[in-house]
Parts: C-alpha cells; sequence; structure tokens
C-alpha cells in the first residue's frame, strides 16, 4: 500500500506453505526485532490463507488507525491497533490489497480478486473509517491473467486513481479508476512485462517509480509513465532470498526514505536505502510476547506515527506459519526496526 501523498516442518503442523517452504538457503545475517500486538488467527486453518495488509491512518487520531486485511480462502477483515478485530467481509479469492483515502473523505480498498484464474480483477470496497466496517463497491476487470499483486496510487494533481496490478504471468498493468453516479469503473493499458512471476508491488509517487517482485529473479524499478524497467535488487542469496514476496515502502523527502522486501526464502526482511536501493541491512520478527513471523508473504509500512504503541511508525507482517493457530498479521515499531539496523532515530 501507498499513501496519496499511497517440507517437514510444514506437513508436521498440518499448513500448507505459503510460497517457500522450509529455508534452504540463508541470507546475510538479520538484526532482530520483536511484535508489539497481532492479530486473531484468520478463520481459515490449517491453510495458506491470510497474506497482505493495508494500513489506514487515522490522522486526527493516529491512535485509532485501521488496518484491512485479507484471508484469500475467506474474504476481507479489519483490525484496530492492538490487532483485534473490528469487521469481516465474505469474499473468497482475494490475495493482495490496498487501499488510498479519496478527496471526498471516504477510503477507497482494492483487492487483488481470483475467484475467476482467467482475468485480473479488482473488488472494490469502502471502508467506513467511524466503525471500521467495510461495504463491497463492485469489481472491475482490468485484464487477462492471474490476478496476484496490487498496489494504489493518486499521483499529485491527476483526476482518478492508479491501480497496479502484477498477474502471476508478468504482464503489469495499469488501470486509471474513477467514478462517476456512485459507480466506480476502470481504463487500463499494460504499463510493462516482467520475464517470470510477480506478486509485490509498491508505487512512489514522487519519483514515477513503480517497484515490482519477481519471485524468483529479485525487485525491478519501473517507470509509470513510459514502461521502462530496470532491475535495482537482483535476488543474491545473500540481501535477497528467493521468493521475494510483499514490498512496502518508507518515504522522507523528495525522493528518499527506504524500501522493504520480503525475503520470504529465509523468514527475513530486506531494506534498502532510497533513492539509490542501496542495501541497508535485514531483520526478523522474533519470539517475544508475540511470536516470530515465517514464510512472509504481504507486508506494510507507514513511517508516520501512530500513537504511543507505534509512536514512530508501523509495519506490519503477514505470519505464513502461526503454529498451532491459523496465519494472522503481527505488528512490529518501525523506529525499533531502524534501530536494530543502525539507522538514525
Amino acid at each position: 500500500m501507498i499513501r496519496p501523498f499511497h517440507g517437514f516442518a510444514l506437513i508436521a503442523l498440518g499448513i500448507a506453505g505459503a510460497c517457500a517452504t522450509v529455508p534452504q538457503i540463508m541470507g546475510d545475517p538479520a538484526v532482530t526485532v520483536t511484535a508489539t500486538a497481532e492479530t486473531p488467527p484468520v478463520g481459515t486453518a490449517r491453510e495458506d490463507a491470510a497474506d497482505d495488509p493495508a494500513i489506514w491512518r487515522n490522522a486526527a487520531n493516529p491512535a485509532a488507525s485501521l488496518v484491512v486485511g485479507t484471508d484469500k480462502k475467506g474474504g476481507l477483515y479489519v483490525y484496530d491497533l492492538r490487532g483485534a478485530q473490528k469487521h469481516f467481509i465474505p469474499a473468497p479469492g482475494l490475495n493482495n490489497v490496498d487501499l488510498i483515502d479519496l478527496s471526498d473523505g471516504r477510503v477507497l480498498v482494492a483487492a487483488s480478486d481470483r475467484s475467476d484464474l482467467t482475468k485480473v480483477q479488482l473488488f472494490l470496497a469502502l471502508l467506513d473509517t467511524a466503525n471500521g466496517a467495510l461495504t463491497p463497491a463492485g469489481k472491475i476487470v482490468v485484464g487477462p491473467g492471474e490476478g496476484y499483486g496490487i498496489c494504489m496510487v493518486k499521483p499529485a494533481g491527476a483526476q482518478g486513481i492508479v491501480a497496479y496490478s502484477a498477474p502471476k504471468g508478468g504482464t503489469i498493468y495499469k488501470t486509471v479508476i474513477t467514478e462517476a453516479g456512485g459507480v466506480f469503473s476502470g481504463t487500463t493499458t499494460t504499463l510493462a512485462r516482467i520475464p517470470t512471476q510477480t506478486e509485490g508491488c509498491i508505487a512512489d509517487p514522487r519519483t514515477g517509480t513503480l517497484y515490482i517482485g519477481e519471485e524468483d529473479a529479485g525487485i525491478w524499478a519501473i517507470d509509470t509513465a513510459t514502461g521502462a524497467k530496470r532491475m535495482v535488487a537482483p535476488i543474491d542469496n545473500r540481501v535477497l532470498v528467493a521468493d521475494v514476496e510483499g514490498l512496502a515502502i518508507a518515504p522522507e523527502g523528495t525522493n528518499g526514505g527506504y524500501l522493504v522486501a520480503s525475503s520470504q526464502g529465509d523468514n527475513a526482511y530486506a531494506v534498502f536505502r532510497l533513492p539509490g536501493v542501496t542495501p541497508v541491512g535485514r531483520f526478523r520478527i522474533a519470539s517475544g510476547t508475540f511470536g516470530s513471523t515465517e514464510e512472509t508473504d504481504g507486508i506494510e509500512l507507514d513511517n508516520r506515527a501512530f500513537g504511543p504503541d507505534f509512536p514512530g511508525g508501523l509495519f506490519i507482517a503477514q505470519d505464513g506459519m502461526n503454529a498451532p493457530s491459523a496465519q494472522n498479521f503481527k505488528y512490529a515499531r518501525w523506529d525499533e526496526v531502524l534501530a536494530a539496523l543502525g539507522e538514525r532515530k
């Protein structure tokens, strides 16, 4: 999500693996932090189900912010910052999720809809920020393919919202979403093509760059105007271990900040400094008051203050294990991540 500025062990546990299995390759050493909160297990047990989170920040009261997360076998959940469930709507087949503030104060939620594996679709909902409830708001058909990754952005001065879709086949779609008479619709073009399976997706409107994770190759930077692409963080089994899964961004200034990727193959998160995508280090969420995270698919990050529990930003990771319970999402303090990495703050 981007803000609008937007093996054996598994068999023994009876859990189907997310995308990777027990790590066979370990990357460079990673520092550790612990989770500050976690959500209840998703409703789908003993399966790869929880997938991707998105954060809505309450500017008036950051501690009252909300998190939307997917159960790809069940639907969409809404949680508060303590991890408590606020709402759920059934919608089997959803995978990645993102949200964005509309100009009239409403919040649009979009999720990649895999209920039909022959076409990429966006499932839309509106989030009532007063009570945390979601209301379905239709679907948009994007194009052929199997839906997977998604991210949204509202470019400065632009009309409508841009959604980027990264289906499994590697065709990257750009959909301009508009609303007329209460109905959302989309106009789609093909932005770029990636050689093999993609998922992770995050856009940076400051630089007009779309970052896409090619699971077995690395992270691409794509010019959102021209579609020109370049590999900026290849899988090297040091910083990044396949699969590359979720991507998230912490913007600072005109083009700085951090890009974070789920290095799912060895249960770590790789951090890069922007704008050069320069490796900073790696971290893991270790067991503490709450459990550790493994085999993470989706991640989310907002480096603004979220009240006393998350004064220096909020990082959320899907936990693909969470034994003996079903998968869930775990929250960590972003300032603690930066401190562990030896960065400022």
